[in-house]
Parts: C-alpha cells; sequence; structure tokens
C-alpha cells in the first residue's frame, strides 16, 4: 500500500472506526474522521450532522478513500423509533455522501462502505458467498422481526450502489462480527460472559456464527484498497463459520473456563427484554464465506477461531494487566 493517502472516514468514533483509524495513522496516511462530537484523538475530528451538506464535504477533495461507517447500533430493542433511526442513521447518510461525492471537482477515488453479513438468509445446511448466497427475511422458521434487518441491509447497498459516482470505484463490506479485544466491544462481552460461568451455547448452538479477527479485517480493507479489480459487494468475515456450540466451547478453553451455562431460547428472549436487545443478534445463524477475497488472492492472518480466540484471550489478558495461570485462566495483578 502506498503511504501518505488521505482516508476519510465517515462515522468513525465508534470501536470499527477508531480500529481503522488508529492502524491508518500509525503507519503514516493522512486520516481525517467525520462525526457528530469532538473528542481527543490523534486525527482531526470534522463535525457533520450526517443528514446535511457542509464545510465538511471539502474534506472529500481529492481523498483516496471514503470510509462509511456510520450507523446507529443495532443492540436495541425494535421499537418504530429505534427502527427509523436505525434505517435513516444508514441509508440517509450513505445517500447524503452520494451526494457530495457526486458535487466534488475530485472526488474520492475509492469509496468503502459498510454493509453487513446479516443481509443472507438464516442458514444452517450451506454457506453464503457474494454470488450463489440468498438474502434473507422469508424464512418460514425465522421471526417475522428478522425482516427488518434485511430490509435495513439491502436498503443501505441500494443507497450506496444507486448513487451517481462514475468516478468513484465502490465496496460494500459485508462484514461478519470484527473482534478485538478493545473496551466495550462484542469480543471483551463474550469473554465477561465466560468468566462469570454464561459462556455455554445459546438456544440450539446450531446456529452459525460469521467472525473475524480484527487484524483480518484490516488487512481486508487495506486489500480492497490496493486491488483496483475489486468492486461491488465483499463478504469480510473468516473463511471458517462454526456452529455457536462449537464457537463458545473454543472460547472458554481460551479462557481457561471449563463449563459454561447453556442459555434456552425462552431464556434469551427475557434476557434480551430486560437488556433491551433483540435475540436475533444472537439466534440468527449467519453462514457466510469470503468468495470474493479467497480467489483474489487474500490470505487470512487468523482463519481459524481457535488460534484468534488465543491470540485475542492473551493480549486482552495483557492490556487489562492480568497474569496468566496454569489452564489459561488470569488472575487480577500487574505481569
Amino acid at each position: 500500500m502506498n503511504r501518505g493517502l488521505k482516508i476519510v472516514i465517515a462515522g468513525g468514533t465508534g470501536q470499527v472506526g477508531t480500529l481503522l483509524a488508529r492502524h491508518f495513522h500509525g503507519i503514516g496516511h493522512a486520516v481525517v474522521v467525520l462525526g457528530r462530537a469532538p473528542r481527543p484523538t490523534p486525527w482531526p475530528i470534522v463535525i457533520w450532522d450526517g443528514t446535511t451538506l457542509g464545510s465538511w464535504t471539502e474534506r472529500l477533495e481529492g481523498a483516496d478513500v471514503l470510509i462509511n461507517l456510520a450507523g446507529r447500533s443495532v443492540n436495541c430493542r425494535y421499537t418504530a423509533a429505534n427502527r427509523l433511526a436505525i434505517l435513516d442513521s444508514r441509508v440517509g447518510t450513505t445517500r447524503l455522501l452520494g451526494e457530495a461525492v457526486a458535487k466534488a471537482a475530485h472526488p474520492p477515488r475509492l469509496w468503502i462502505n459498510a454493509s453487513t453479513a446479516t443481509i443472507y438468509r438464516h442458514a444452517l445446511e450451506r454457506a453464503m458467498d457474494e454470488d450463489t448466497g440468498e438474502f434473507g427475511g422469508e424464512e418460514p422458521d425465522g421471526p417475522a422481526s428478522w425482516r427488518f434487518s434485511i430490509d435495513v441491509a439491502t436498503n443501505w447497498e441500494d443507497a450506496f450502489f444507486q448513487a451517481k459516482t462514475p468516478r468513484t470505484r465502490k465496496v460494500a463490506l459485508r462484514s461478519a462480527v470484527i473482534l478485538s479485544p478493545d473496551r466495550g466491544g462484542i469480543f471483551a462481552e463474550l469473554r465477561r460472559l465466560v468468566r462469570i460461568g454464561l459462556g455455554g451455547a445459546a438456544g440450539t448452538g446450531k446456529q452459525f456464527v460469521s467472525w473475524i479477527h480484527e487484524c483480518d479485517f484490516i488487512g481486508a480493507v487495506e486489500y480492497l484498497m490496493d486491488h483496483q479489480e475489486m468492486r461491488g459487494p465483499v463478504n469480510v468475515a473468516s473463511p471458517n463459520p462454526l456452529p455457536n456450540a462449537e464457537f463458545m466451547r473454543v472460547l472458554r478453553q481460551a479462557c481457561g473456563v471449563p463449563f459454561g451455562l447453556p442459555a434456552t431460547r425462552w431464556m434469551l428472549e427475557l434476557g434480551a427484554f430486560v437488556l433491551r436487545t433483540e435475540t436475533e443478534l444472537i439466534l440468527k445463524s449467519r453462514r457466510v464465506v469470503p468468495d470474493r477475497l479467497l480467489q483474489s488472492g487474500f490470505r487470512f492472518r487468523y482463519p481459524e477461531w481457535r488460534e484468534a480466540a488465543q491470540e485475542l484471550v492473551r493480549r486482552d489478558q495483557r492490556e487489562a494487566g492480568e497474569r496468566p495461570v496454569a489452564g489459561g485462566r488470569a488472575l487480577p495483578g500487574r505481569v
């Protein structure tokens, strides 16, 4: 990858945006983040509201890459108000950026837009790739509420690909869950559940988990930046999704915890209600494979969950100042 690129990250103040900004800034690129509020960072944050054109559009002029990650968290109850906010924060901001890119005298050469692996149907029997994968929403065994996530995903991609930006190459990241040991992230929550004895299978445990290690997510984004032939939707996930029960068993082993209480579906529904979230995030089977990346020559650093889990746990322990002990467990205290 060329050094000294100008990279604009819209909605880049969240966990994924911070991962990318930190990496690109650290290797010498000029990073600018579009965010709704200022915060202390080594890179500039330019304020935008995500709904109107403004002075922030000047940052797109001459940019090498625009990465759009804007979108309200889906970790909430799907009330009418939350549904509207989730949809507008993705579709609306994508349309706004499309308008800004179209008006730019020197638009970004590449626009990478977030999407989601959730666009595919609930799948146990086969993997979903970019060419033969089937979109979801009509699963006979899936709750009606799952239709909303599919509607968001398809409308999000439609807004992206319908934007008239002929001078800009476009890639949609159909990302699986991105795992890193950063505080407040998904991996930290999974490890917390394991450590308190609740790291068993969820529901039947047969539903597949698609995931990607942060190093491979960053590597895939860099790969897409470098390879001009890559455009359109790209699955960004490990090539080896695995059933939830096995996923949690491997994580327990990496944490040195021999047992985890399973959670039945009714327990998950009750917990989701109390925590104001949705069970779809746990019970929908996401069996997604990155065929386009693999066929073009991308090599994963962590293709298997066992090695990825072990590395994430070790780094999480180190960053938390925990002292590893026999069996992989960790005790409080500085190493």
